[in-house]
């Protein structure tokens, strides 16, 4: 028989969402255990023995991973439903059954590489601090910052309070009111990257990520998908 698991943990292997989201579902009330509301994160389930549904829905586990690398255009939600009615990334995926969710999320208005999966363990690791994966962005940003303004980016910078952690800002090119530049960051604090720029008194006009670690979009068109091969979710974390 099966061991027991933790049912955040069980959710997201069965591709409900990464077991940080699961663990909202159950604190909302929309998962079941045997016909019962669970809410407590303690709960442990026994694959095939215990029924476990969300939001009505019964879920089973998966046994093949997927992995996508959307180019997400502006105007997509990173969630998997809008209660505003604002279309939603997973939308754009029109020829995989399976029922992805997206790693982290980009902004309503910031465009770029973003991770689709069924693999809750690996979302996991790509959003737990301790493994740093280094997400890199394009920024446009209003006028050309100083130098020392972009040492302050670089060695840190508080936000919300709350100091970021060293970047790698490079600029890209100047322009006649604005100035593009690329920024490396390994944290995943909302709308981190506007939020640094506007700081230093450059807020972003335009913001694209174009890659997590070493795994780049490259070509791929704008509200584009391409399935990942394992070789290629390596790269994440080099």
């Amino acid at each position: 028989m099966s061991k027991p698991i933790r049912l955040q943990k069980y959710m997201a292997d069965c591709g409900v969402a990464s077991r940080r989201k699961s663990e909202e579902f159950i604190r909302d009330g929309r998962v079941q255990v045997n016909g019962k509301i669970v809410t407590e994160m303690g709960t442990r389930v026994i694959p095939g023995r215990h029924v476990v549904t969300v939001d009505g829905s019964e879920i089973r586990q998966k046994t093949e991973h997927i992995y996508v690398l959307l180019n997400k255009p502006k105007g997509y939600v990173t969630t998997l439903s809008d209660p505003q009615g604002r279309p939603v990334v997973t939308s754009l995926i029109t020829d995989i059954d399976a029922r992805l969710f997206p790693v982290g999320r980009l902004d309503l208005d910031t465009e770029g590489a973003l991770l689709l999966t069924n693999d809750g363990d690996l979302a996991q690791k790509i959003q737990h601090p301790k493994f740093e994966v280094r997400k890199t962005y394009e920024a446009t940003v209003s006028g050309l910052p100083a130098s020392q303004k972009i040492r302050k980016l670089e060695s840190g910078i508080v936000v919300d309070g709350k100091k970021t952690a060293p970047a790698r800002v490079r600029l890209k090119k100047k322009q006649k009111r604005t100035s593009i530049f690329t920024i490396t960051i390994h944290e995943g604090r909302k709308r981190q990257v506007r939020k640094m720029f506007a700081a230093i008194g450059h807020p972003v006009t335009y913001l694209q990520r174009i890659s997590y670690g070493r795994l780049t979009l490259g070509n791929l068109p704008k509200g584009s998908y391409k399935r990942l091969k394992i070789s290629e979710i390596k790269k994440i974390f080099l």
